[in-house]
């Protein structure tokens, strides 16, 4: 019997098609279904299969082994899909239209090895089936490549190039090279508590490559869901007793990474599931519920992570504003991954914002949401008190956590860069709100570059050096088997060489968190009542900058209209606030002329 060792990934599902009711995707013409071409491009692991069909109708596109590789629906007669395959590219493609009508086609550029529908040649057998694991060495003895590319990532080095860092860019950041949030801090004094998420086995990594270090990967943890380890002696080993499988069956199984294997560690930040993020947990690898993730959900688009954080040798796209290295550094947009364009809506209005406006900004009203089928809590933290002891009856003791669910986002204008704080850096409080500012989103409403997103935002307090004005790296190890903050303080004081005796203060420090995920569905998105007219959810003309020079009739009366004119621009009423602003902006009106900034 012949083991599958990979899955398809699908990048090009359109939403839309698995939001609406089947009577509604039933309402098409009756243009022929067909298939126009099916491509193969092996440099980009993309398959492209275009066509023709009836306007409304969904089209269904299956591998020779009837295992779905994508949907879309047909808009204007034609339509395109774009497949990301890891592995096994498909020799032919069948398509099926809503309507019943179906069609196959080659594809070209297959490789040799393409698969069909009995599964590939058959002399091919898995090179995996009979591997026993033999420790480390086992996947080096065939992946040695693999491993040096593994080993230069951010994911084993926890550090690298930060060119989207305004503090110190021509440095390497990262959590192994001074990183400070508002969790756990830094991650001085307590390696053997962080790693528990690192992807190595628990030494840790060095700069330069060496067997010792290439067998420190533990390549199970993302390429084998039912894989479990445990620390022992410092060493991470495989925990057999909670496996559902044998670990010969694990190496012999392995398989590109799962929704689950992402969210072991992404999902579990900051001490717990949903804890740092806001917008990922556990519950997002198998949820039914497309309300809680659209994306995601197996009854939405059913991505996985790879769909838009796709790797090319081992490293990953996309960063939030917290994080200071890049892995991989190009775009990662709704665009970019080939699910939209830059005109995703019906309205013209709608798709003039997409310049100024993130997708996410509208598309996640609110995040830290419960997912309907979890039992458990997807709440997320608003703010960390060490000082305020421990909740738990028995180590590890974990600070007090103030927690949220189905919270509204905060919005910032963001250029993609940020400045984050450093281990070392001299910090002074925010005189605007006398926090101390561990990573702020750069942008404004007179930068080009900027749009408005939506971010979470959150506090903790920390200890800090008085007489440098440097935050001190807090010993978690200290903490959580204690409870006393003061202690942890002290004993990070020392660990960063300064003296003892030395005061210490503590101080409140604050982050922003760009919110990517917990998507939701399209009927949920932001109406412009929400957001215009009104202060509840952003106050766009307060702190957010879009606010006319002078009050609304005193801008209109100055120069350009008669008094009377000008009372007629009223706030509270979208219609008019619609009609004024197009006609205004159609007839080359500068932002300038208006407001307070500009964007020329």
């Amino acid at each position: 019997m012949r083991i599958r060792l990979s899955r398809y990934f699908l990048a090009g599902t359109m939403l839309l098609a698995l939001l609406q009711p089947v009577s509604v995707l039933l309402a098409g013409d009756d243009h022929k279904f067909e298939i126009k071409e099916a491509h193969w491009k092996s440099e980009d692991s993309l398959l492209e299969v275009k066509g023709v069909g009836g306007s409304g109708q969904t089209v269904t596109i299956t591998s020779p082994e009837n295992q779905v590789l994508g949907l879309t629906q047909i808009d204007e007669k034609e339509w395109k899909l774009k497949i990301f395959i890891a592995s096994e590219v498909p020799c032919d493609v069948n398509g099926e239209q809503s309507d019943g009508s179906t069609d196959t086609s080659d594809v070209e550029e297959a490789p040799e090895d393409c698969s069909t529908e009995s599964g590939g040649s058959d002399n091919e057998v898995s090179e995996h089936q009979d591997l026993v694991y033999n420790g480390p060495g086992t996947c080096l003895e065939c992946h040695s490549n693999e491993a040096h590319d593994v080993f230069e990532s951010v994911h084993y080095q926890w550090k690298g190039e930060a060119p989207y860092m305004v503090n110190q860019p021509y440095l390497q950041q990262g959590k192994g090279a001074g990183a400070v949030n508002t969790y756990c801090g830094n991650i001085t004094g307590n390696w053997q508590g962080c790693s528990s998420c690192h992807i190595g086995r628990g030494a840790k990594p060095e700069q330069t490559s060496s067997p010792q270090q290439l067998e420190n990967i533990d390549c199970l943890v993302c390429h084998q869901e039912a894989y479990k380890r445990k620390k022992v002696d410092g060493v991470m080993v495989p925990d057999v007793a909670k496996m559902s499988i044998s670990i010969d069956e694990a190496v012999r199984t392995v398989h590109n990474p799962t929704r689950v294997n992402c969210l072991n560690c992404h999902a579990k930040a900051g001490g717990g599931d949903a804890v740092k993020r806001g917008d990922l947990a556990l519950a997002t690898a198998n949820t039914t519920d497309a309300h809680y993730d659209v994306h995601m959900a197996t009854t939405g688009a059913n991505l996985v992570c790879q769909d838009c954080h796709t790797p090319e040798n081992h490293r990953f796209p996309g960063k939030g504003s917290d994080l200071r290295p890049t892995d991989l550094d190009i775009p990662l947009d709704c665009a970019s991954a080939g699910c939209h364009d830059a005109a995703p809506h019906d309205s013209g209005d709608l798709n003039d914002h997409t310049s100024r406006v993130a997708c996410q900004t509208c598309h996640i009203p609110i995040f830290a949401k419960d997912a309907a089928d979890s039992s458990a809590s997807e709440a997320t933290e608003l703010d960390r008190s060490w000082q305020s002891g421990t909740h738990h009856t028995k180590p590890p003791y974990h600070p007090v956590l103030t927690k949220g669910n189905d919270l509204t986002p905060t919005y910032r204008h963001w250029n993609r860069n940020s400045d984050n704080y450093l281990l070392g850096d001299v910090i002074f409080p925010n005189p605007d709100t006398g926090t101390y500012q561990t990573s702020v989103p750069q942008g404004g409403v007179d930068d080009p570059d900027s749009k408005l997103y939506p971010f979470k935002y959150k506090t903790s307090d920390y200890p800090m050096h008085v007489v440098s004005n440097k935050l001190i790296a807090l010993d978690t190890s200290v903490f959580f088997a204690t409870a006393d903050a003061d202690a942890a303080a002290l004993a990070g004081l020392e660990n960063m060489g300064f003296d003892a005796t030395d005061e210490v203060t503590w101080v409140t420090t604050d982050t922003y968190q760009l919110l990517n995920h917990q998507v939701s569905p399209e009927d949920d998105a932001l109406s412009c009542n929400a957001c215009h007219l009104n202060n509840e959810r952003m106050n766009l003309q307060g702190a957010l900058g879009f606010a006319p020079r002078d009050s609304d009739q005193a801008t209109c009366a100055s120069g350009c209209h008669d008094a009377d004119k000008a009372s007629g621009w009223i706030m509270g009423n979208m219609n008019d606030f619609n009609e004024y602003h197009s006609e205004h902006t159609s007839e080359g009106a500068a932002c300038s002329e208006c407001h307070g900034f500009s964007r020329n």
